[in-house]
C-alpha cells in the first residue's frame, strides 16, 4: 500500500474508516465530485443499498478514467439523507464496499443532509484521490 495509515492509539482501534491517510509522495491529487446514486427519475427511485452501489460505481468510474484503482482512494464523504436507512443497511453496505474496495477504508466521514440535488437521490459520494506516487 503505498498510503501511510494515520491512526492515533488514544482514538482507539478504527472499523470500516482511517482516521488519517498520508498521501505517496509526487502522487497526483484527484478531486472526484459528488456522484449520486440516483438520477432525476419520474418513477420509483432505487433502493438506499442500490443507490449507494450505484454512487460508489460511478465514483470508481471517474478514478479509473484517471488512471486509478480503488486503493487510490484517500479520502470519501457519504451524504445520505437519512442516517437511519444508512444503519439498518450496514451489512448490505458492507458487501457493496467489500465488492469494490476489498479490505481496503480511506480516511471517512458520512453527514447526513436534508437533501440531494437529484430527485430521489438518498446517497452522494464526494472523493479525493491520490493517483500514482511512490
Amino acid at each position: 500500500m503505498r498510503f501511510e495509515l494515520i491512526n492515533p492509539a488514544e482514538l482507539g482501534v478504527p472499523r470500516g474508516w482511517n482516521n488519517g491517510i498520508l498521501a505517496p509522495r509526487d502522487g497526483r491529487i484527484l478531486f472526484i465530485a459528488g456522484q449520486s446514486g440516483c438520477r432525476d427519475t419520474d418513477g420509483t427511485p432505487p433502493g438506499f443499498v442500490e443507490q449507494f452501489a450505484t454512487a460508489l460505481d460511478r465514483t470508481l468510474a471517474v478514478l479509473r478514467a484517471a488512471g486509478g484503482e480503488p486503493t487510490d482512494v484517500a479520502r470519501m464523504t457519504v451524504f445520505v439523507t437519512d442516517v437511519a436507512a444508512y444503519r439498518e443497511a450496514r451489512p448490505a453496505l458492507g458487501e457493496v464496499w467489500r465488492a469494490r474496495f476489498g479490505k481496503f477504508f480511506p480516511a471517512m466521514a458520512l453527514l447526513e443532509v436534508t437533501g440531494l440535488v437529484e430527485r430521489g437521490a438518498m446517497v452522494e459520494i464526494e472523493t479525493t484521490a491520490v493517483v500514482g506516487g511512490r
